[in-house]
């Protein structure tokens, strides 16, 4: 099994889109207030159904592999633990074939309590419109894009994985913690490009760093740009690219800058190899979302399926579903409503308002976060207690805000040898947003 080369295997080129955008596909959701701070009465039927939304196909059809053995895994540890209220918790039949809306309707009718996906960020809009209208909150472990931030689902979405931007400072870090004062920044033109080097940009004047001119690039047509990149001469540039990365390090590389001065975002990290001319990457550096996951935590999800060759987003889909289960547990009720008004507790977060459980009114965050719980049976128990809980799973610390994204972000810090391919050297974090 293998940690993922997420960006260089996943193509989200279509996955960045602008607010306005995911606001127009929105706006008719027919959901109004903010379901993660709003009081609720119980209403759940005793039973928590989890469903889930695989949305990858074609080349990308390996990512379903394992957030499915990432459920299945936590639905059985949940129910080891006992359960939710003493009764097995359910993961309901996927239907892969259907588009993402079609796969949300179907578990709409399948009475979902909750819903973890979509993979894809501009499959999210589609799915939000049909389940907000349902009440049935959906966690993403894979949505990225920076707009989904401001998504109209009455509060009704949320994520386990950070927003794309949220690389920008830890890049800067990365340049200045190595010695540079310059920086130059060269990005594909997109949504993906823009947003992440004006978070790189702003973090590096903020650490002190002098920002060269650097320039945006087309795939197939980076020689402008890495050309007035290398003739600023900056200490280290930083490349923010996806399917247009191997082009651009090649004519940076041609323009002399290689090596330790290059900085890799998400989208441009891969095993290059032989693609690329002797030692071009020795030295260089890239992050990608997420940690590695433990040697243990690989080995249950083999237990649920030993075919399993890749762990992509496998620790973000098993975090949703504790999670999900956790605020069922708090709120001693399944239904959607009641898991959206207490994932921001359970996950140690804090937003404005209250949310209440059945039993009483509780602020959602209003408290300093408990020490974390590692596991829902660890976590129950402290619930059990009367006391907070706050969940910081496989994927790392969530801590939902407000707007239902984790705000400590959690990089891999990857770096190049000779032979132009990666290998993991540390960790960074960051807030959510950088």
């Amino acid at each position: 099994m293998k940690q993922a080369v997420r960006s260089a295997a996943f193509s989200r080129a279509a996955a960045t889109l602008s607010l306005a955008a995911l606001l127009a596909v929105t706006g008719c959701a027919g959901t109004t207030g903010n379901a993660r701070v709003e009081p609720v009465e119980a209403s759940g039927d005793g039973v928590l159904r989890v469903g889930l939304i695989l949305d990858n196909t074609g080349g990308n059809a390996f990512l379903n592999a394992p957030q499915l053995a990432a459920a299945k895994l936590a639905v059985q540890e949940i129910n080891a633990a006992g359960g939710h209220k003493g009764r097995p918790v359910e993961l309901l039949p996927v239907h892969q074939d259907q588009d993402t809306s079609g796969q949300a309707h179907a578990l709409v009718a399948a009475k979902a309590d909750v819903v973890i996906g979509p993979t894809d960020s501009s499959h999210a809009a589609a799915a939000v419109e049909v389940l907000s209208r349902a009440r049935t909150p959906l966690i993403s472990p894979a949505n990225t894009a920076a707009a989904l931030t401001g998504i109209d689902s009455g509060g009704f979405y949320f994520r386990t994985v950070a927003a794309d931007v949220a690389q920008g400072p830890v890049l800067a870090k990365l340049a200045k913690d190595a010695g540079a004062a310059s920086i130059s920044v060269v990005s594909q033109d997109g949504a993906y490009g823009k947003d992440v080097a004006a978070a790189v940009t702003d973090a590096a004047r903020q650490a002190g760093l002098t920002v060269l001119p650097g320039g945006v690039f087309k795939p197939g047509n980076a020689a402008p740009a890495a050309t007035a990149a290398g003739k600023a001469n900056p200490d280290a540039v930083v490349l923010v690219a996806r399917e247009g990365a191997q082009g651009a390090l090649a004519e940076l590389n041609n323009a002399g800058l290689s090596g330790s001065r290059i900085l890799l975002s998400d989208g441009a990290f891969g095993r290059y190899g032989s693609r690329l001319g002797s030692r071009a990457l020795d030295g260089a550096r890239a992050v990608v979302p997420g940690q590695l996951p433990t040697a243990a935590f690989q080995g249950r999800l083999l237990g649920v399926d030993s075919a399993l060759k890749d762990v992509s987003y496998a620790a973000e889909t098993y975090d949703a579903v504790t999670l999900a289960a956790l605020a069922a547990a708090r709120a001693q009720d399944d239904a959607g409503r009641s898991i959206a008004a207490n994932l921001v507790a359970v996950s140690g977060g804090a937003a404005s308002g209250a949310a209440a459980t059945p039993g009483g009114p509780a602020a959602a965050g209003a408290a300093q976060p408990s020490a974390p719980c590692r596991t829902y049976k660890e976590c129950l128990s402290g619930l059990a207690g009367g006391g907070p809980v706050n969940y910081d799973g496989e994927s790392g610390p969530v801590a939902f805000d407000a707007h239902g994204d984790i705000t400590t972000a959690t990089f891999t810090v990857f770096t190049y040898g000779e032979d132009n391919n990666p290998a993991p050297t540390g960790h960074e974090t960051a807030g959510h947003t950088g």
